[in-house]
C-alpha cells in the first residue's frame, strides 16, 4: 500500500479528462493535478521547449510525494516521455501508447486518422506507436491548431466550433479512415462535435479510459494501490490564472475543483 497521491500533469485543464477517468476507475486514490496554462497550450512551441517544461513539471511532482506521474498531454508525451521516465524515480506514464492501442484495436480496415496538436503530429510519435502494433496499418494525420484555442476559451460547440472540425477532418474522411484519434486530451470535450462530422461509421478513440486502465495495472503491480479507509483528496495547481483554471476544471470535471494553488514556475 502506498498513500501517496498520483501526480498528472498537462498544459492546461485538458489533462483533466484523464483525471476524470482514473477518479473513476481508482475512486479511492488521491490525486495532485497540475496546469501549465501560463506557458500552454504547447501545441506550437518547440519539442525542445516542451520536452524542458515536461522535466521541470515532473520533478515538481515528486518533489510533492507523488507515486507515480501521468502525462496527461500529447504534446508533452510525444516531446518528452522517455527523457522524463529517465530523469524520475517514479513510473512515468504518457497518453500516446494507450491511444495507439486503442486504435489498432478499433479499426477494421487499418485506415486510422490522427488528430492533434502541431507538436504532436510533427513528432509523429502516434504514426511510430501505430506501427509498432501493426506495420500494415495506414496512418493519415492532421494538425488542428485552433481546437484547443476553443476548449480552453470554454467553446465546446455551435458553429463555429462545427465548421473548424469539418475543415480539419475533410481530408482524412476522403482517405476513408474507419477511426480517429483524439490526439489531444482537449478534443474529449468536443467529441460530440467530432463524432457528428465524422459519422457513425467512424470510431473515435480517446486515450483517458486506457492511460486509466494502466495507471490501475502499474499500481497493483507495486503494491501501491490505497487501502480505502480514508476518503481520497484530490490538489489543484496551476502555475497561471486561478480563476480561470477553476472555471474551466469544473467544465472538464466538476464540483470537485474548488479551490486552485497557483504556484509560480519560470517563463
Amino acid at each position: 500500500m502506498n498513500e501517496a497521491p498520483i501526480g498528472i500533469f498537462d498544459s492546461g485543464v485538458g489533462g483533466l479528462t484523464v483525471m476524470k477517468a482514473v477518479m473513476h476507475r481508482l475512486p479511492g486514490e488521491s490525486i495532485c493535478y497540475f496546469g501549465d496554462n501560463a506557458r500552454g497550450p504547447y501545441g506550437s512551441r518547440d519539442i525542445g521547449e516542451i520536452r524542458g517544461f515536461a522535466l521541470e513539471i515532473a520533478a515538481f511532482l515528486e518533489d510533492l510525494g507523488v507515486k507515480l506521474i501521468v502525462i496527461a498531454c500529447n504534446s508533452a508525451t510525444s516531446a518528452g516521455l522517455l527523457e522524463v521516465q529517465r530523469r524520475c524515480r517514479v513510473p512515468v506514464l504518457g497518453v500516446v501508447e494507450p491511444g495507439a492501442r486503442g486504435a489498432v484495436q478499433a479499426t477494421h480496415n487499418r485506415r486510422i486518422g490522427v488528430i492533434g496538436t502541431r507538436a504532436t503530429i510533427s513528432s509523429r510519435a502516434y504514426l511510430r506507436a501505430i506501427h509498432a502494433l501493426d506495420a500494415g496499418a495506414t496512418v493519415h494525420s492532421r494538425a488542428c491548431p485552433s481546437l484547443v484555442d476553443f476548449v480552453e476559451g470554454g467553446e465546446v460547440e455551435g458553429p463555429r466550433v462545427e465548421e473548424e472540425v469539418r475543415r480539419y477532418l475533410a481530408p482524412l474522411l476522403r482517405r476513408g479512415v474507419d477511426t480517429l484519434v483524439l490526439g489531444c486530451t482537449h478534443y474529449p470535450l468536443i467529441s460530440k462535435v467530432i463524432g457528428d462530422v465524422a459519422g457513425e461509421g467512424v470510431s473515435l478513440i480517446s486515450s483517458d479510459w486506457e492511460v486509466a486502465r494502466e495507471v490501475e495495472e502499474n499500481l497493483v503491480r507495486r503494491g501501491y494501490l490505497r487501502d480505502g479507509t480514508s476518503p481520497p483528496s484530490y490538489r489543484f495547481i496551476c502555475s497561471g490564472d486561478k480563476e480561470q483554471s477553476i472555471k474551466l476544471g469544473r467544465i472538464f470535471l466538476g464540483p470537485e475543483v474548488e479551490k486552485v494553488e497557483k504556484v509560480e514556475l519560470p517563463a
